[in-house]
């Protein structure tokens, strides 16, 4: 039986020399690994009342779309800077050179509404983490993140736990 890790394909020295890229289109085009994905991301939430599932720009929104629709709840996209056509409120976060802009609508997530933040990747927290403070400054509750990928190497997990947060992903790969 194929794992998670099997459905991801890796290319090497992509955007730059050195970085070896962790290619999920190859798990989204197989219907039994998204299918596998899709369980596994809520599995550690079944029984768990979520009202929205967010997904982080832009592979978080097919994982969470799709995460989404089985659980019969409501999807948020949390966008880039610019994205969104309403009214939106905005978070800056830390990049290795310089900051970036995440919103998301001033009115997609009620006060008091449970909330599970999706994406595919975690690498250092830092996206996570502003779309967390997005859920938060407009009354949701996260529940917890689910991420298909983790790069421990980079810290995303131990940044996102010291926020308070339970964070599930699929597999992981060391060294990156």
């Amino acid at each position: 039986m194929k794992t998670i890790k099997d459905y991801i394909r890796t290319i090497p020295d992509f955007p730059a020399p050195g970085v070896q890229f962790r290619d999920v289109t190859t798990l989204f085009g197989d219907a039994r690994g998204l299918r596998l994905a899709v369980d596994q991301l809520l599995s550690p939430w079944a029984g768990t009342r979520i009202d929205k599932v967010a997904g982080l720009e832009a592979r978080g929104f097919i994982l969470g779309g799709a995460v989404a629709h089985q659980l019969s709840t409501g999807f948020v996209p949390i966008r880039k800077k610019g994205k969104l056509p309403g009214t939106t409120i905005e978070e800056s976060y830390a990049l290795e050179y310089g900051t970036a802009v995440m919103e998301i609508h001033a009115d997609a997530i009620g006060a008091g509404e449970r909330v599970l933040l999706v994406d595919d990747l975690l690498a250092t927290g830092g996206t996570a983490g502003a779309g967390i403070r997005l859920i938060e400054r407009l009354g949701g509750t996260v529940v917890g993140c689910a991420f298909v990928i983790d790069l421990p190497d980079l810290g995303g997990r131990a940044h996102l736990r010291a926020l308070g947060m339970e964070v599930h992903t699929l597999c992981a790969f060391e060294g990156d």
